[in-house]
């Protein structure tokens, strides 16, 4: 096991915003001293991304076997998404460190910015999370909720597909029209009188490179996406702000903040957890790496989720901000097609957040979160041949 002055293991999942986000503690840990290597382990979710995330009957396809290496003392320490892990974990495994926590909220992504108001009606908006397509239908029961499963970038791409291809399928189309108009005397005058007026006729041909001209500026994710085929065109998809920004992909695509208060995030969304055996190891990388308020509040948002027993089948959000003594907590309990919710928001002491939060969950369940939970639970079972119910966890 690593001690002071070796170089410590860290296992992380092999896709890029996992590493991206690995690289993160790795540079925060190495800048306080300790040395880091980042060791790439292929998880039981990314063996089976094809598949319901679900059929393995409990959260943390991404996460366990990441862990399992810890436990054997194979590596020692893995990095999480917060939100993916498992509420319970073996007794001998702690999460050692949680960094600061980056944007918790989620943000409607669509290929030109529109706002969930502005999407047409009967719009298709893609997201696998159960929580997030109730608060959708609960926000507007007009909407197609479509699966959409993938890690950032392959949900960008889906979505950016049918948009690039169109304007390519355009271009191409305006290019071959000005080839056949090319030497005929009536186009030509016809190009020139455009070019001198401020008409809608100006805007026939509106395309200033050719094809491969446009082509060539593209990206190489660009290139990629527009090649792709997808089952479903969309006209919007909903991911987690933090992972979207740490992907590096905002530049592809418009965004849209969805009210936290009513599109309640995921616990732990927007939170890292860095996993390790209990001891001194986990001691020391709990005083190079903690940040205590969001260890604070993301042990609210898990604690309500544990109590509530929702796990990876019912749509709940739970969100909390540690702000002088207090902590503002918001949770949000909905069937699984939006229809029915129990809510509340509260400010809990922080002093004693743990049993707050626990006393909260017990009023929640009181006042009908257990029945919601239990339908969710009987839904979901059903409904195992159905790929609309696959599990949130796949990367934000």
């Amino acid at each position: 096991m690593t001690t002071r002055g070796e170089t410590l293991q860290l296992a992380t999942r092999g896709s890029d915003l996992a590493l991206r986000q690995a690289e993160t503690v790795r540079d925060t840990l190495s800048s306080r001293r300790l040395t880091v290597e980042l060791v790439e382990v292929e998880t039981t979710g990314d063996q089976i991304r094809d598949e319901l995330i679900h059929r393995l009957g409990k959260t943390g396809a991404f996460v366990r076997s990441l862990d399992e290496k810890v436990l054997d003392g194979e590596l020692d320490a893995a990095v999480h998404s917060m939100k993916d892990m498992p509420t319970e974990r073996p007794d001998r495994l702690v999460v050692a460190g949680v960094p600061e926590r980056a944007a918790a909220e989620d943000v409607l992504v669509t290929p030109d910015g529109r706002s969930l108001d502005e999407l047409p009606e009967g719009a298709t908006v893609g997201t696998s999370s159960l929580r997030r397509k109730a608060q959708l239908l609960a926000e507007r029961d007009d909407l197609t909720v479509e699966p959409l499963r993938g890690n950032v970038d392959t949900r960008i791409a889906k979505l950016l597909a049918p948009s690039l291809q169109q304007e390519h399928q355009e271009r191409h189309e305006a290019e071959q029209e000005r080839k056949g108009n090319a030497g005929d005397p009536d186009a030509d005058e016809a190009d020139e009188h455009a070019e001198d007026t401020d008409t809608d006729e100006a805007d026939e041909h509106p395309y200033d490179r050719t094809v491969e001209e446009w082509f060539d500026d593209l990206t190489e994710f660009e290139r990629r996406a527009m090649e792709r085929d997808p089952d479903v065109e969309y006209d919007a998809i909903v991911l987690a702000k933090a992972g979207l920004h740490r992907a590096g992909l905002t530049r592809y695509v418009g965004m849209s903040d969805l009210d936290p208060d009513r599109f309640v995030p995921a616990p732990g969304q927007g939170a890292l957890a860095v996993t390790a055996v209990d001891g001194d190891l986990a001691l020391d990388i709990k005083d190079r790496l903690d940040d205590p308020q969001t260890r604070v509040e993301t042990t609210v948002e898990r604690t309500i989720l544990e109590e509530l027993g929702g796990g990876c089948v019912a749509p709940i959000g739970v969100h909390a901000h540690l702000e002088g003594g207090v902590v503002h907590t918001r949770v949000r309990v909905l069937s699984q097609d939006g229809t029915e919710e129990v809510s509340v928001g509260r400010d809990i002491p922080a002093e004693y957040h743990i049993d707050a939060a626990q006393d909260l969950a017990a009023e929640l369940a009181e006042q009908g979160a257990d029945d919601l939970i239990a339908e969710a639970k009987r839904d979901s079972t059903e409904a195992d041949d159905d790929a609309s119910t696959a599990r949130e966890e796949d990367e934000e």
